[in-house]
């Protein structure tokens, strides 16, 4: 399907969070033709450049009181998460969120719920899931490419976030675990299926609190069916610094691997986003529960970092 049959009676969109993800969710939504109505900001009118004639809004409930906008895409820091899809999804719009889901499971658990019952759709931004090499391997995995799969070990390593003052603020973004390392807990959970119990160790860059992205962390996860996850994570290294970021699973018939990124894995995200809409089908890509996992899997491992034990889930 073209960009434009896309965006065809997609409705609008509105942008809300004026930092670099909310530029990436602009030209995706521009890729496919779907406008972007309105970039909502407190105290800035946000530069995206995918949206030259987005209108500024304040407050979200600016954006929608406008009827022709149909879906939100919210990208604010993560204390915000939860109160204002609900807002959204109270609002009978669709809302692509940002990963995490929330800061705690009862938040994010309280945000499935109001999914469940709103009208609107809830996707989390789960955006690995969307990266073409990743996607491939996790259907090959499904399809038995590797047998039982036994073994994942992932790695994710970049410079430090210097984009977001906030993101240094672990109380505001939950740490490296909860906000970056979050991505290889969802492969693996989506690989490996429900984990019992997690254990993390770490090497604290010099006056960084745990978890914090001062921090590079070895977690295992074990899961219920009897295999294990071992993730390598660092976002503290020097500026310049490339990310890289692979992932292998070892089943007992073999073993399959990627490493990381080709194509643009936003523009896919928001071509599934559409495609489920256009379908009423819910989210299967990247179901809210889902996120709700990998967010219970990264809080248990940010308390396995604190106190130096197992945690069991």
């Amino acid at each position: 399907m073209s960009a434009g049959a896309h965006g065809a009676g997609a409705g609008a969109v509105a942008i809300v969070g004026a930092g670099r993800m909310g530029r990436a969710h602009a030209a995706a939504w521009a890729a496919l033709g779907v406008p972007v109505r309105w970039a909502v900001s407190p105290r800035t009118r946000p530069d995206l450049p995918g949206a030259p004639d987005a209108r500024w809004a304040r407050t979200l409930e600016e954006a929608l009181a406008d009827p022709e906008l149909t879906i939100v895409s919210l990208c604010t820091p993560t204390p915000s998460h939860a109160a204002l899809a609900t807002q959204a999804l109270e609002a009978g719009r669709h809302v692509l969120l940002e990963k995490p889901i929330a800061l705690t499971v009862a938040d994010a658990e309280a945000l499935a719920a109001v999914a469940s019952r709103s009208t609107g759709m809830l996707m989390v931004a789960h955006v690995v899931r969307f990266f073409p090499g990743y996607a491939a391997l996790a259907t090959r995995v499904a399809a038995g490419s590797v047998g039982r799969p036994r073994l994942v070990r992932a790695s994710r390593v970049s410079a430090a976030p210097r984009w977001a003052d906030w993101l240094a603020d672990e109380e505001r973004s939950g740490g490296m675990l909860v906000d970056f390392a979050i991505h290889d807990i969802d492969q693996a959970n989506l690989l490996l299926g429900r984990p019992v119990a997690v254990t993390s160790v770490g090497a604290a860059s010099v006056g960084a609190p745990g978890g914090a992205f001062g921090t590079a962390v070895a977690t295992t996860i074990e899961y219920e069916d009897g295999g294990v996850a071992q993730l390598t994570s660092a976002a503290d290294l020097p500026e310049g610094e490339p990310f890289r970021s692979e992932l292998e699973v070892i089943g007992d018939r073999g073993t399959d691997r990627v490493a990381a990124a080709e194509g643009d894995p936003f523009v896919e995200q928001a071509r599934y986003v559409l495609e489920c809409i256009a379908s009423g089908a819910a989210p299967d890509r990247a179901p809210v529960a889902a996120a709700v996992d990998a967010l219970r899997v990264a809080l248990a491992a940010r308390e396995s970092l604190r106190t130096g034990g197992r945690v069991e889930l």
